[in-house]
């Protein structure tokens, strides 16, 4: 594909505002008690924070997309260390390494929008961690996307591939953009897990034969389309748990609950794919059919892990938070 530069970061910019990178959010009635949770900083300075995961050590794996590194981080001091580097970065501010799983004691890494559709010259798929500095491409899911094209609308040809989940000997991976979760085998094969309408999905989440799906919804984001759905292991019937978090980022389970976490608010009449409002994020519990802020003031939140009862949350301007007491 060809394009100017400028040409392709204005079409970028409108399919931000479809993935939704802003947004507000509208509680539910709570059916569980309030509780009080408290926050700390751990870490700053990540260069774009993105997706997570818990590593088999136990520490806390972030990819940081505008550097192409994946940095591994103890929940308990905050010491950052580099766990790979020389992945693909970030072309257009989003994208690059976009997200993080471990898999027999490996690490795979998503990476995304780095392909010539929006300018990069690599391959937008999973990549392998050998070790620190070299990655074998194990499925190239952009070429995926190119030869088959969602009936959903699309500006960019080969997607947004936002978060990837390890489930059984396989993957699943959501494309924001394309609106559908795939199945990426080690050996390379994608197919398609589930096809949606425009809901953009975000994160994921496996429990009990259970595949969670978080939906951001599509522009404007309203609070109505905000949901997390579920599906069956072997089934396509897709079912809502909870609706009401405008902008889901993400779906995590911890602490004896389901989480969402929501971006932020959005000023109307901001340029569209702006991010959220700064310091507008939440952390929300599923309650019943709808979700309970449990923690708040977030900046620009992008994915969320628990490790032993505690919640971390990573941002956008590469921050790690620490919330206990939920």
């Amino acid at each position: 594909m060809g394009g100017s530069r400028s040409t392709w970061r204005s079409r970028v910019i409108s399919v931000l505002s479809i993935v939704g990178l802003t947004a507000s959010m509208m509680l539910a009635t709570a059916t569980w008690p309030a509780i009080a949770a408290t926050k700390t900083r751990l870490v700053t300075g990540l260069a774009g924070g993105s997706g997570s995961t818990v590593g088999p050590d136990g520490a806390l794996y972030v990819t940081e997309g505008l550097a192409g590194r994946v940095s591994r981080v103890d929940p308990q001091t905050g010491a950052v260390t580099t766990y790979a580097t020389g992945l693909p970065p970030s072309i257009i501010g989003i994208g690059g390494a976009m997200d993080v799983a471990f898999k027999d004691g490996t690490a795979y890494v998503l990476v995304t929008l780095v392909s010539p559709d929006v300018g990069g010259s690599d391959v937008d798929g999973i990549y392998r961690v050998d070790d620190a500095t070299h990655f074998t491409v194990i499925a190239d899911i952009g070429a995926f996307a190119l030869a088959h094209p969602p009936a959903t609308d699309f500006a960019i040809p080969t997607g947004l591939q936002y978060s990837m989940q390890s489930v059984g000997d396989a993957f699943l991976v959501t494309d924001g953009h394309h609106n559908r979760v795939y199945r990426v085998t080690l050996g390379g094969k994608v197919t398609q897990r589930i096809v949606f309408d425009n809901i953009v999905p975000t994160g994921l989440e496996t429990r009990d034969g259970n595949r969670y799906v978080a939906e951001a919804g599509p522009v404007p984001h309203l609070p109505e389309n905000g949901r997390i759905v579920k599906f069956r292991a072997g089934s396509k019937a897709v079912t809502e748990v909870a609706r009401g978090g405008r902008l889901l980022v993400d779906v995590e389970y911890g602490a004896g609950h389901l989480w969402g976490l929501s971006q932020g608010h959005f000023t109307p009449g901001g340029e569209p794919g702006t991010p959220a409002d700064p310091n507008t994020g939440e952390l929300l519990r599923v309650d019943g059919s709808g979700f309970t802020s449990v923690a708040s003031e977030l900046d620009r939140p992008t994915s969320l892990e628990f490790i032993r009862g505690t919640a971390y949350v990573v941002t956008l301007g590469g921050e790690i938070w620490k919330i206990r007491g939920v």
